[in-house]
């Protein structure tokens, strides 16, 4: 699963989930992507089991970018323990992800396996989703 390595700080607060995506809201690496439409945190065994279903419907063909990271620790306290006494232990981490965002994308396939394989994760995932393609052809890295 997916974790960062390390952090500044060990608890964040909770944050605004409103707005659209900023950044990462257009293909770049792949063909295809997996655009989300609503709002909501992603956790990480989520993510995996999403990335576990393409690469399982691609079948050694293709490459797959993840395009979101759970870098955001969630809080719990332990069962049946009173109010106060500070906040509790992160107990797993998060991708906020907002309308827009871009969370897999792929190339080397047909657009229907593509759709396919787009379909099954969407599945897994806690947002609508959308399949979505590259708008102009060719690497967008080059200038």
């Amino acid at each position: 699963m997916l974790l960062p390595r390390r952090t500044k700080y060990r608890r964040q607060f909770r944050g605004k989930r409103r707005g659209m995506s900023n950044s990462g809201n257009s293909v770049a690496f792949g063909e295809w992507g997996l655009a989300a439409q609503t709002t909501a945190w992603i956790d990480s065994r989520q993510i995996e089991s999403a990335r576990r279903a393409i690469t399982g419907s691609l079948k050694r063909g293709g490459k797959v970018w993840i395009r979101i990271f759970p870098d955001k620790p969630v809080t719990k306290k332990p069962a049946e323990t009173r109010m106060g006494k500070g906040k509790g232990a992160p107990e797993y981490w998060v991708a906020v992800v907002k309308p827009g965002r871009i969370m897999y994308e792929m190339e080397g396939v047909p657009e229907e396996v593509a759709r396919q394989a787009m379909r099954l994760a969407a599945q897994k995932l806690p947002v609508r989703t959308k399949f979505v393609q590259r708008l102009e052809k060719g690497p967008s890295h080059e200038s």
